[in-house]
């Protein structure tokens, strides 16, 4: 979307307004930055996992049988939170509750506060640092 596209009513917002839904836009994007976190945590700890099992196989091929049971028997069935919650579980718990409930409010509040429009305050500030540019 162009600057010029930007809504009269987004246009006319009060600065608290502006920061109200600014805040909520920088609060979404930090949870979803949270989500990539989350995500590598995941996939790290199904890396751990795998190489955990291929210490198990080595383990046993050289004798040691008691550590490659514990490996198998304590460790590859073990969740990440408690006995039964894998990293999977925590993503997905995150992802349909905390994550949805506030894409769910940032969409709200773009739309009661600004029309729908996205970026308000980054959109204000680009145009101000091009006609600032201009007047040189």
């Amino acid at each position: 979307m162009a600057t010029e596209d930007v809504s009269d009513r987004a246009e006319s917002l009060s600065e608290s307004e502006r920061r109200a839904l600014h805040e909520v836009e920088l609060g979404l994007e930090w949870l979803q930055r949270a989500q990539g976190c989350l995500i590598e945590f995941h996939h790290a700890t199904g890396h751990g996992m795998d190489h955990l099992y291929q210490a198990e196989m080595y383990l046993r091929e050289c004798g040691y049988d008691d550590l490659a049971d514990a490996v198998r028997d304590d460790l590859l069935p073990h969740g990440v939170v408690d006995e039964d919650r894998w990293s999977y579980d925590v993503l997905e718990d995150f992802q349909s509750t905390l994550l949805a409930a506030t894409v769910a409010l940032e969409r709200r509040t773009r739309r009661e506060v600004a029309d729908g429009r996205r970026h308000v305050a980054e959109r204000r500030q680009e145009r101000e640092w091009k006609e600032r540019a201009d007047r040189r």
